[in-house]
């Protein structure tokens, strides 16, 4: 099962008020376990970073100017993902600027059928509870103290945590990567077990006499049938 954990930054909270993506940050899942695959791009959004989004991400006009705009990386990001299924933590907001930006560039819009939305599954998980990115990482223990400023890739390392956890916890993926079909499981009990030597059991006259008297005392004992029938 491959999944990609995706975050974006953006200039701001709304493509149609002309706002773009600046940064892409994604990590990809094997069967639920980081494969150890990520991208990130930053994106010249061709327009000013207002001082308030700056405060939140830290990217700054400097930082931006030089980098490719979107129709530049569009591919890279599209193979990157590939038809892989996006987790995404308030995917509503992400989804709406990129696939604004892919209707910019001709492309069709990636179907939410290919989305996994975390914060809908923390709503569920914790009703009532803050279900923000920070929350849910002081609620399950896992550190974010590099997290000074909103980073797409960043977030995306911090989700992938968060995810697995939602999911039922870090053991979850172990035994999905650790699965063992029936046989080898079979095979490696098998391994384990102590051969023995077979062992013989002969009766004795004595205790052979003893047993064939303790039948006759019984109405309708079984060696009596299997000597009728012949079976052993």
């Amino acid at each position: 099962m491959r999944e990609i954990v995706l975050d974006t930054e953006t200039t701001g909270m709304d493509p149609e008020d002309g706002h773009k993506i600046i940064e892409i940050g994604c990590v990809e899942l094997d069967n639920h376990l980081p494969s150890g695959k990520t991208l990130q791009l930053y994106i010249n959004p061709e327009r000013d970073i207002p001082p308030e989004a700056t405060a939140v991400h830290g990217i700054t006009d400097e930082f931006i100017k030089d980098k490719p705009v979107f129709s530049e990386v569009f591919d890279q990001f599209l193979e990157f993902i590939g038809d892989g299924k996006l987790v995404i933590h308030n995917a509503e907001f992400d989804m709406k600027f990129i696939n604004s930006e892919l209707g910019k560039v001709g492309h069709q819009p990636i179907p939410w059928t290919q989305v996994k939305d975390t914060l809908t599954m923390a709503r569920q998980k914790f009703p009532g509870s803050p279900a923000n990115l920070d929350a849910l990482c002081r609620r399950f223990g896992i550190d974010n103290t590099e997290r000074t400023y909103h980073g797409a890739l960043l977030d995306s390392e911090l989700l992938s945590e968060v995810y697995l956890e939602l999911l039922g916890g870090r053991q979850h993926g172990l035994v999905l990567a650790e699965e063992k079909t029936a046989d080898e499981k079979a095979e490696a009990q098998k391994a384990q077990r102590k051969f023995r030597e077979p062992r013989e059991h002969k009766v004795s006259a004595e205790e052979l006499a003893t047993h064939t008297e303790m039948v006759e005392k019984l109405d309708d004992a079984l060696w009596k049938k299997h000597k009728k029938t012949g079976t052993q």
